[in-house]
């Protein structure tokens, strides 16, 4: 094994990985985020079911889709590889923990991150491969022709049970985003007692409205008419 290899399986290169995985994942929340929004227009499913349309056929966008799939599964394997190995050699449930009163998050990343994997299963399950694979209807906009994602979203968000698991792995997710994120600028050495605690208010607020927003989304189609 070369010293890139060893570097990037010792402790500190698989604290790199995490964070610069995480970092990418935080970007697309946002992206990805940009793109749900346009579920609330209100245009009969137009903007997001094009969305949609330029998300699954543009050549770009599916390459850059491989290789998020690729950083998803690489984060949670390295967290829960962490994780397996400090738990063995100190019992954590997490990362080395340098104070006994860590926070909730700190504490549980583990458990959260698995939280928002199974999520993310049950997530693309239900609209990922239902518009690669499903039978939905079709629309046509502007002599077009595009899958109907929209109804099955809609339809999806009429139903109690989903909207709960959503609303709970976006407070799962708010937990591990707001630890990970300021985690992430300090492993990467971006620590400073000048801009630590900038970065941490930031990924507090980063968090909050991220997760609002995507939470906000299946509470307003449920109770829509």
């Amino acid at each position: 094994m070369g010293w890139l290899g060893k570097f990037l399986t010792s402790s500190l290169g698989q604290k790199l990985i995490m964070s610069l995985t995480g970092l990418f994942l935080i970007l697309f929340l946002v992206i990805h985020l940009l793109g749900n929004l346009q579920l609330l227009f209100l245009d009969g499913g137009k903007a997001f079911n094009t969305y949609a349309y330029q998300m699954t056929t543009n050549p770009f966008i599916k390459t850059v889709s491989y290789g998020l799939y690729f950083f998803i599964l690489l984060h949670a394997f390295q967290g829960i590889a962490m994780w397996l190995k400090n738990k063995a050699a100190k019992g954590s449930s997490y990362a080395v923990k340098t104070s006994a009163n860590g926070s909730f998050a700190s504490k549980n990343m583990a458990y959260l991150g698995l939280l928002i994997l199974v999520f993310l299963g049950i997530h693309m399950g239900d609209f990922w491969y239902q518009m690669k694979f499903g039978e939905l209807g079709m629309k046509t906009y502007d002599g077009v022709q595009v899958k109907d994602l929209y109804t099955k979203v809609y339809a999806s968000f009429k139903n109690p049970i989903i909207v709960v698991v959503y609303i709970i792995s976006m407070i799962g997710l708010y937990f591990h985003l707001n630890h990970g994120f300021s985690s992430a600028f300090q492993t990467l050495g971006l620590n400073h007692k000048k801009y630590t605690p900038f970065i941490k208010g930031l990924g507090v607020a980063y968090a909050f409205i991220v997760c609002i927003a995507f939470a906000i989304i299946p509470i307003i189609f449920y109770f829509a008419r």
